[in-house]
């Protein structure tokens, strides 16, 4: 099946409200563009250095929506400021306060989610739930950012039904929050993200299938 033939599948099936971020890391600027042609424009990357130049190839769609999904290092953040419009991957307090301050000097505000970590899981960050409770007040006093909600990952662990337990809770706690947006729900467990709440899910091989750059 062609790039274009999975993603009009999967469209097909988004209720209104749902968005479709396409995970394009690994993945060609061509492909990029073959979606893009279909009216996909929200993609996502995880390393700066292999975005900015994928920007640069594709800088004639300038209606793109590019979103940082990884680890965000603290030393690359003024560079993830400056070519993203979203960031998925925020895990501490100490990381969103450097957000803050560098968009204020970048004259910049990006959409943030915050990534929450609701099972123990050693290979994911993520704030655990009471933590971010905690720091909420300070969290919402910072400047230049727009929260617009939560991401979780579940561990590669669970079953089907403990993921789905796991979204349900995820979309709990942004309700609590007053948050719209959950970021949840990949190429093996979407439809049950949308089912539990989530308004963004993430499909990389789902969409692009297997070929990856060298």
């Amino acid at each position: 099946m062609t790039e274009i033939a999975r993603i009009n599948e999967i469209m097909d099936c988004l209720p209104s409200g749902v968005n479709l971020l396409a995970v394009s890391k690994g993945h060609s600027p061509q492909s990029i563009r073959n979606l893009a042609n279909h009216g996909q424009l929200d993609f996502g990357e995880s390393r700066l250095q292999e975005a900015i130049p994928k920007k640069n190839n594709l800088k004639d769609l300038d209606q793109l929506r590019w979103h940082f999904v990884g680890k965000l290092q603290k030393n690359k953040v003024r560079g993830v400021i400056k070519a993203f419009d979203f960031i998925h991957s925020v895990d501490s307090v100490s990381l969103l306060e450097r957000i803050s301050r560098i968009s204020q000097e970048e004259n910049k505000v990006l959409s943030i989610f915050i990534q929450v970590k609701f099972k123990e899981d050693p290979s994911k960050g993520g704030f655990l739930k009471q933590d971010l409770l905690n720091n909420w007040s300070k969290i919402i006093s910072l400047k230049n950012i727009h929260l617009t909600g939560l991401m979780a990952i579940p561990p590669i662990t669970l079953d089907l039904n403990q993921r789905k337990d796991l979204f349900c809770e995820c979309r709990n706690l942004a309700n609590h929050l007053g948050l719209k947006d959950c970021s949840m729900g990949m190429s093996d467990d979407w439809k049950e993200a949308i089912e539990e709440g989530a308004t963004w899910i993430r499909l990389g091989s789902l969409l692009f299938g297997n070929l990856r750059l060298n």
